[in-house]
């Protein structure tokens, strides 16, 4: 199957390329999940937190972020030992920050899912890309939505950390035109 050049590097990206990245995503928890995943992986390849990706889910008690906003520093130093994920302390510390911003988030404007979808009039931004080098690693909607992001208390939300996330969470469909799923991520 012809997929975008990224995702077949490894078994765990071809299945994560063809069955989730570019889907749009409405689900609170999936969205919080993903701005998790994109800020770990900041420095890192891609297919390294897909293979922690289960990791993640266990040891952030499956995404409850009321529960991660209450994380103590003991919560966090333990956290921070686990092999499952990667053992930076600051994006392990971004956890329960980024919990506490989203619940100020949620109660302002309903969650991620009104806020990002309100950035685009609730359609996805499609992209008609023939290359991979032409799709940019961040553009004027990841800066300021990133600059958002940053004055509402949310760390690892960098302008390309969230091109990285709308891509995924298919706010932005970046999947090349010759690849099946640019259409499929249409539907």
């Amino acid at each position: 199957m012809p997929r975008c050049p990224w995702a077949d590097k490894a078994d765990e990206e071809r299945h994560y390329h063809d069955t989730e990245w570019g889907r749009p995503q409405h689900d609170e928890r999936t969205l919080f999940e993903f701005l998790m995943l994109e800020g770990a992986q900041a420095g890192l390849s891609w297919a390294t937190i897909l293979r922690k990706r289960e990791g993640y889910r266990a040891v952030f008690d499956g995404y409850d972020i009321e529960r991660m906003a209450a994380y103590s520093d003991d919560d966090l130093a333990q956290r921070l030992t686990d092999a499952r994920i990667v053992r930076n302390r600051l994006k392990v510390a971004s956890a329960r920050r980024n919990a506490r911003a989203y619940l100020r988030l949620r109660d302002e404007v309903g969650g991620l899912g009104p806020y990002l979808w309100g950035q685009v009039d609730g359609q996805p931004v499609v992209n008609r890309w023939t290359t991979q080098q032409q799709v940019p690693a961040r553009t004027p909607l990841s800066d300021r939505i990133s600059k958002d992001l940053q004055k509402r208390d949310f760390t690892f939300v960098g302008s390309t950390i969230l091109y990285a996330y709308l891509q995924a969470v298919g706010v932005v469909n970046d999947h090349l035109l010759s690849c099946p799923q640019h259409a499929e991520c249409q539907r």
